[in-house]
């Protein structure tokens, strides 16, 4: 299915809200819908404000969504100057493992290669989300282990994933 991704609007933030809730729950990385980053996670509105929100759709239905952020910004947690970061990345638990992440991640690709000024996409993940890892990974991202970082106050890690962007010169250059 044709997979559509635009800027979230004020009429998304229900869906975007309950998809990003779901999927963190569905895939056990909270137990309880009251956990403070949970709380983090519903708050489409803050986030909105202060990072570019996108939302994948497919046939006009609301199936995922990430915020996308850069050095310096109020929702960046680890990007430095040439690097765009992307958060909080989420796919409908009714809809996943139909390739819908990957091509959100593809898309958040192409779209970094399309900036001025950026070099990288950088992202951060929880050292469980094996499944995650399995895919960016496979898109090309490798481990940075000297950017990880645990969250104040609680007892979870944060690995951190880069993604070197080439130019369209590197890419056909012959030596």
């Amino acid at each position: 299915m044709p997979l559509t991704i635009r800027r979230v609007t004020a009429t998304d933030y229900d869906d975007v809200r309950r998809i990003t809730r779901d999927a963190y729950l569905h895939a056990g990385y909270f137990s309880e819908a009251d956990h403070p980053y949970v709380q983090v996670l519903a708050n489409v509105e803050h986030r909105a404000e202060h990072a570019e929100v996108w939302v994948a759709e497919e046939e006009g239905v609301v199936v995922g969504s990430f915020a996308i952020t850069f050095e310096g910004q109020r929702y960046t947690d680890i990007a430095i100057a040439g690097e765009l970061e992307f958060r909080m990345l989420a796919v409908d638990p009714a809809a996943q493992r139909g390739g819908i992440g990957r091509r959100m991640v593809e898309w958040i690709i192409d779209y970094a290669r399309s900036l001025e000024g950026i070099d990288a996409v950088s992202l951060t993940s929880g050292s469980d989300m094996v499944r995650a890892h399995r895919l960016y990974e496979s898109l090309g991202f490798e481990r940075v282990p000297s950017r990880d970082w645990w969250v104040p106050d609680e007892d979870i890690q944060l690995w951190v994933f880069r993604l070197a962007l080439q130019s369209n010169k590197q890419v056909g250059a012959t030596t």
